[in-house]
């Protein structure tokens, strides 16, 4: 079972999509739903996937998880709730009845404030996650990425995935800092880490499997195949590459591992923890 465990859906005037406007954004400013994607997946052989937010909004969760119901193959949903608010509690036993609401994230890559994360009003969310053993992303920029550590420190029981192994500056070729916060999150074995989002922090016109690679080994030797998942983060990778290029890339990449570790990395890590059901 190949599972794609993060890529996004979102529809024009449905919600808050001023962030498509950006000049760069131009080719994905159009609206990208599960009929876009299915034979994107079909063709590379993928099963299953699991939408993760791109909204501030509790009305999204509904959306996504209506979205499921229309179409069986999405596995997963990772939403949203607002952690700094005395409601977060009752707003998380709204969805986590139902079986698909596998996780949370917060946009805090977009947050001004850079130690936002670790505000204790923030980790008294996070407690409430851990509580009720729901999963949370780690959306962050690589100035964010010290926190990791602190974060499984203090909250040992809740599990936790880095999106887009932290945004590392892949164009520039810049491994420095990024690795050693990298390796102390691994430390922590409630943490995982997603092989996605790599494209778009490469050279969008000229990037090649070779420019990842290095960011993959890295990963591979932190976290091992146990604690890592494959994402495409479609359609966000169309301004870099198609969905059939991002998993060929991460194919070739980890291509001289074994069978059993790379079925980890494409569905058997996501499954496991997220808790994704048939």
């Amino acid at each position: 079972m190949i599972i794609d465990a993060h890529q996004h859906f979102w529809e024009l005037g449905r919600f808050d999509t001023a962030w498509l406007e950006a000049p760069q954004h131009k080719p994905i400013n159009r609206n990208f739903l599960p009929d876009d994607l299915r034979p994107l997946l079909d063709k590379a052989g993928v099963d299953r996937s699991v939408f993760v937010q791109t909204q501030h909004n509790l009305e999204e969760n509904r959306w996504a998880l209506w979205l499921t119901e229309q179409n069986p193959w999405i596995c997963g949903v990772v939403g949203w709730v607002d952690l700094a608010s005395d409601d977060c509690e009752k707003q998380l036993e709204e969805f986590t009845s139902h079986e698909k609401f596998v996780g949370v994230r917060h946009i805090t890559q977009d947050e001004p404030d850079d130690d936002f994360i670790v505000r204790p009003e923030i980790i008294r969310g996070l407690k409430v996650l851990q509580k009720h053993e729901v999963p949370f992303d780690l959306l962050f920029y690589v100035k964010h990425l010290k926190h990791a550590a602190t974060l499984g420190k203090q909250l040992p029981e809740l599990p936790m995935v880095i999106d887009h192994l932290a945004k590392p500056q892949i164009k520039a070729g810049n491994i420095a800092g990024w690795e050693d916060d990298l390796k102390a999150a691994a430390a922590c074995p409630n943490i995982c880490c997603k092989l996605s989002g790599m494209v778009t922090e490469a050279d969008w016109e000229n990037w090649k499997p070779a420019d990842l690679k290095p960011y993959v080994e890295t990963a591979l030797e932190a976290f091992g195949p146990d604690r890592l998942m494959y994402g495409s983060d479609w359609p966000v990778c169309e301004l870099a590459a198609s969905y059939q290029q991002v998993i060929d890339a991460l194919r070739e990449i980890v291509g001289p591992l074994s069978e059993t570790e790379e079925a980890k990395i494409f569905g058997e890590t996501a499954t496991k923890f997220y808790g994704l059901t048939d």
